[in-house]
């Protein structure tokens, strides 16, 4: 009979509860498609006595998952816990040196210290696999790795955080404030428990980093990305952009260019009838082009027990077939250190300002804009009080540079009466 693989689960969540229900309602489907039997000999969480509504009383229990990883009957170990340190690295470090292969939804511990395991890995002849980690159940880490192999990858983009994306439709489709919807998310359980990680951009910037490395041969720069969250971001922005054709989405984008690699992850305004633009609720969605294979579209559910399981067992599965492939889809000694960019591409950009209403406040702003060279497409005044005037400015395609000296001077000028919101307007 063939050799099971054996796997030690640590982290019984909605993903690891996912990933067991899988492994015993899909055994059969499994061993056919692998050439072996997928089984679990052990696994870890908090608590022991937690009811996780399946029968886990056939596999051994460790309360350490530094224990499970060690443990002569796993062959792959499966960390679910998450946490950029801790637990989750020790006992990742601890597998590895004991010769399992690792798989992964991590995506934390591998913006932080994704180089230094993937040498660790490669070193010891192992793999860390890593699907789940971004985009759900979307196999965009497959799709860059192996199936865009021959592509020289020109740009990476995409809705990265399911979260933010249901915050921002929720707030397009029934006018309500961030603040409502905001709890209303909390409510139902989507935020995180630290929520600045969903809507201060630091989640998908993970994930955005990630794709990075594998799309541009880059060792992982997570310290890189330009990040800026949807907090300021009013359901007047959202009436105004849907007003001008566009919807407002918080918006990953990684390109390498000839001054280094750009990576951002902030609300863009996106075309209202592009794929990103008609995105809605928690889906993700990534967008890859390519010299060869010129644009493709991914999408699919972003988080989940069943979408997420589904892409561990994805990984699961390569390891059991004897599938091997470095972590970043090239040798980790070969991942090249790039230089960090600001995105300073010309795009168009959308802004709200709001005004001191008196005379000659807007001459100011026009002025401001003038002497740092950029030009205006369309200008409005919205419906305003005694005190202060909302203004809506579309300009034409300038550096961000450029526009963050006009908003200094703007602020400087004595007629802002706000902050202001200053939105990208990306092609897509």
């Amino acid at each position: 009979m063939t050799t099971p693989l054996r796997l030690g689960i640590a982290g019984l969540g909605t993903v690891g509860v996912g990933v067991v229900k899988i492994v015993r309602q899909k055994a059969d489907l499994l061993a056919a498609r692998t050439g072996r039997p997928v089984e679990i000999t052990a696994v870890s969480a908090r608590s022991r006595n937690k009811d996780r509504g399946v029968n886990l009383s056939t596999y051994a229990w460790e309360d350490d998952p530094v224990a499970l990883a060690k443990r002569d009957d796993v062959d792959v170990y499966v960390e679910l816990m998450g946490g950029e340190n801790g637990p989750a690295k020790a006992s990742i470090e601890a597998a590895l040196a004991t010769g399992k292969h690792v798989v992964t939804a991590n995506k934390a511990l591998l913006a932080h210290h994704g180089q230094a395991l993937a040498q660790t890995a490669e070193a010891a002849g192992r793999v860390i696999r890593f699907e789940a980690a971004v985009a759900g159940g979307i196999p965009v880490i497959k799709a860059l790795s192996e199936g865009l192999a021959g592509n020289e990858i020109t740009r990476v983009m995409g809705v990265m955080n399911g979260t933010c994306n249901y915050i921002l439709t929720r707030m397009q489709d029934a006018g309500l404030p961030y603040e409502e919807v905001f709890e209303e998310a909390n409510k139902l359980g989507y935020l995180e428990a630290d929520p600045n990680l969903d809507v201060g951009g630091i989640d998908a910037g993970h994930k955005l980093s990630l794709l990075s490395s594998i799309a541009f041969g880059t060792q992982v720069n997570f310290a890189g990305v330009e990040l800026e969250g949807i907090q300021r971001i009013s359901t007047e922005d959202i009436r105004q952009a849907e007003d001008l054709g566009y919807k407002i989405k918080l918006l990953g984008v990684a390109q390498l260019t000839g001054r280094g690699l750009e990576q951002r992850m902030s609300p863009c305004l996106v075309p209202a009838d592009s794929p990103l633009g008609q995105l809605k609720g928690g889906t993700n969605m990534v967008v890859i082009e390519g010299d060869a294979v010129e644009q493709i579209v991914l999408r699919g559910p972003g988080a989940g027990e069943g979408p997420t399981a589904s892409a561990v067992i994805g990984d699961v599965c390569d390891i059991a077939r004897g599938f091997r492939l470095p972590t970043f889809g090239i040798p980790a000694s070969d991942l090249v250190e790039a230089k960090t960019a600001q995105s300073n591409s010309p795009a168009p950009f959308y802004l709200h300002l709001t005004l001191v209403d008196r005379p000659g406040a807007l001459a100011k702003i026009a002025a401001a804009l003038g002497e740092h060279g950029i030009s205006i497409d369309r200008m409005r005044q919205t419906r305003h009080d005694d005190t202060a005037a909302p203004v809506l400015i579309v300009t034409h395609k300038t550096q961000r540079s450029d526009l963050d000296a006009a908003i200094n001077a703007m602020q400087a000028s004595g007629v802002m009466a706000a902050d202001p919101v200053a939105l990208r307007i990306e092609t897509v």
